[in-house]
């Protein structure tokens, strides 16, 4: 599963830790998350407690290491749910920087044979490689803030997805609102009515105070409306990529 926006912060890493332990609870082989916006601030970093201090740049620089589990595991960030999380390299120095794209579509190939789903946190799509992981992903993600604004740019998105040849993306495409506040503005209302229209599947997660603070995030702490909503989007990308047991190169996916 790939998350990416039409916009930036909407909520990309906080739905991605959040969807991610869910989904961790329900599959019986382990499930990654990784930040892949190739930023050095921000992200999955700050949504996972940190067991260690590898990042996605150790990950890159032993690349073919990864295959081997023992190796990948001990990369990851442990989510409460069993969540394994790749944080991003907040370093900039000669010895450490966050990847480039080359290096971080190595890293999700290595780790697709080794864990039965992973959920990319991606930038804002407004690149050409953004559009492209999109494009490998069996359930494409895009988050919008519950504003008049971001949910018309989203659905421009969707248009420039489809006129750009990338149909099934668009099609496939799950759109989740973030509520920021506990009260949603009539005209708010009325754009996500279209924005229905425009996209296959959309959702709502009703405002939760524990998604608005920047720290680790357990999923059983949020409110039976937030998990019900979480629990939706979950059940959308099971239906399209189901994990199984015993991760293979042949069975693992990026959902």
């Amino acid at each position: 599963m790939s998350l990416s926006s039409a916009d930036g912060g909407v909520g990309r890493s906080t739905l991605t830790a959040a969807l991610g332990g869910v989904l961790a609870l329900a599959s019986p082989a382990p499930i990654v998350a990784m930040d892949a916006t190739g930023r050095a601030w921000g992200g999955l970093g700050h949504r996972v407690a940190r067991g260690n201090s590898a990042s996605t740049w150790d990950a890159a620089v032993a690349e073919e290491r990864l295959a081997d589990p023992l190796f990948a595991e001990g990369l990851m960030q442990r989510g409460p749910t069993g969540l394994r999380v790749l944080v991003g390299e907040s370093k900039m120095t000669a010895q450490r920087r966050p990847t480039t794209w080359p290096e971080t579509f190595g890293v999700i190939g290595h780790l697709r044979s080794v864990y039965a789903m992973a959920l990319l946190d991606l930038p804002a799509a407004d690149n050409t490689p953004t559009w492209r992981a999109l494009g490998w992903s069996t359930v494409p993600v895009l988050v919008t803030r519950a504003t008049v604004d971001a949910l018309q740019h989203t659905m421009r998105l969707l248009a420039h997805l489809r006129a750009a040849g990338l149909d099934q993306v668009a099609e496939s495409a799950v759109v989740v609102v973030m509520t920021t506040t506990h009260s949603t503005a009539r005209e708010v209302r009325a754009v996500e009515h279209l924005a229905r229209k425009a996209a296959t599947h959309l959702v709502r997660v009703p405002f939760d105070p524990v998604l608005a603070r920047p720290d680790p995030l357990d999923p059983r702490s949020l409110s039976k409306a937030t998990r019900t909503a979480l629990t939706e989007v979950a059940s959308i990308v099971v239906e399209h990529c189901p994990a199984e047991p015993g991760p293979s190169r042949e069975r693992a996916s990026v959902a």
